[in-house]
């Protein structure tokens, strides 16, 4: 027995899985987090640091070349499968495991190099749901690496000299955040001009085309809005998963990774209609610890500060123009908030009024969903903060892509 083989079936036994999730995946993305946590499958934050990827979410064209990037820089042995739907998750992670355990090894008969040195890499047919890709190009066609100019590992451009704010003369990197990282809004991509650590400017990718028109998160909204009887308690229920999917997310990036389960665990449980009685006690103690807590408040204060003029001024509304103090804790604790009290909702009768009570992200418009709103403030807010402070500034607003790819806002730029 090879080595590789034998790190394979070790692999395989607890896979460590790079959960990317495609604009349009929330509800497979949601399914995958808790398939992962019952098999107490650990997650990994990196490619480097995956045995298994696991794309969630529908295929698109234009992210192709991004993932094509992360599988690159998997290490073997690995294996990649995709679910669609949130029925197919189970299925493609015991497929993926069982590739990953059963591999023949990078230069064995079901490894990635075939004859000619072009990796073998399997396509899904008309109406497949999930398919197990453990090949990779042997010589990275198509990733964008031309053979007349110089690149940095990853594809990054060259630093170039540039004056900072002080009139020195740095450094200046390119650097492009997303469309795919670790607790980041699907598909977004913001790219930044960094001195040393420090964002010196931030413009905003347009959105991608053909969105699901449907955002999860939104989905009460936007029936009641066609027309459709939907009850408040139903839509209490959605904004509160909402608020604590954007509170686990804030979480995992300041590093408490116990409360960003916590809120997972209690956005699941919401998801699945478990009744007032039971999650109200739970979900009180959870917003107790986390608003009261010294050390993360200390580490985010201060952080994206937005007043409630700029916020009305933008077009935000929602849980960021009501967060007295207009920094990420302030933000955090509107949220914690707001879920403590649709909580107490869960029971409420009567129908929506969208005009009336807002979505999760603030007040429902088709043409200009909330989420513009919030994700056009994004480069205004990171300029000046370190490339760590931007991803909790992100992570604050927490913009859907789902509901940009639906309305298609204008891009602004810087």
């Amino acid at each position: 027995m090879g080595l590789t083989a034998v790190l394979s079936r070790a692999a395989a036994r607890r896979p460590h899985v790079l959960l990317v999730t495609t604009p349009g995946g929330t509800p497979v993305r949601l399914a995958a987090e808790r398939e992962l946590r019952s098999r107490d499958w650990p997650s990994a934050s990196t490619p480097a640091g995956a045995d298994l990827m696991l794309v969630a979410g529908p295929d698109c064209a234009r992210w192709d070349p991004a993932l094509e990037r992360l599988w690159r820089d998997m290490p073997r042995p690995c294996a990649r499968v995709r679910a669609v739907t949130a029925d197919d998750v189970a299925s493609v992670l015991d497929a993926g495991r069982t590739r990953l355990g059963t591999r023949g090894g990078p230069d064995g008969p079901d490894g990635p190099d075939g004859p000619d040195g072009e990796g073998v890499r399997a396509r899904p047919a008309a109406g497949d749901t999930d398919v197990v890709e453990d090949g990779r190009t042997g010589h990275g066609h198509g990733q964008g690496h031309g053979h007349g100019g110089m690149e940095m590992p990853g594809g990054l451009p060259m630093a170039g000299p540039g004056e900072d704010r002080d009139g020195l003369t740095l450094d200046r990197l390119h650097v492009p955040l997303g469309p795919f990282l670790a607790d980041w809004p699907a598909g977004l991509t913001l790219r930044v001009v960094l001195q040393g650590d420090v964002v010196q400017r931030a413009d905003l990718d347009e959105p991608a085309s053909g969105g699901p028109g449907d955002p999860f998160w939104s989905r009460p909204w936007i029936r009641a809005a066609a027309g459709e009887p939907v009850g408040v308690g139903e839509a209490a229920r959605r904004r509160a998963a909402a608020h604590l999917d954007s509170l686990g997310r804030l979480l995992s990036v300041a590093g408490w990774p116990a409360e960003a389960v916590t809120a997972r665990r209690l956005r699941d449980d919401l998801l699945d209609g478990a009744p007032a009685s039971s999650v109200l006690p739970r979900v009180e103690r959870f917003a107790r610890r986390v608003g009261r807590s010294r050390t993360l408040y200390w580490l985010t204060r201060g952080l994206g500060l937005l007043s409630a003029a700029d916020a009305r001024a933008a077009g935000v509304t929602g849980p960021a123009v009501r967060a007295a103090g207009g920094d990420v804790p302030a933000r955090y604790r509107q949220w914690l908030t707001e879920v403590v009290d649709a909580v107490r909702q869960l029971d409420a009768t009567g129908h929506l009024d969208p005009a009336a009570r807002e979505s999760p992200r603030g007040r429902w418009d088709v043409e200009r969903p909330p989420s513009s709103a919030l994700a056009l403030l994004l480069p205004r807010l990171l300029v000046g903060a370190e490339l760590g402070a931007a991803r909790l500034v992100v992570a604050s607003l927490d913009p859907d892509p789902d509901e940009l790819a639906a309305g298609r806002p204008a891009v602004t730029r810087g």
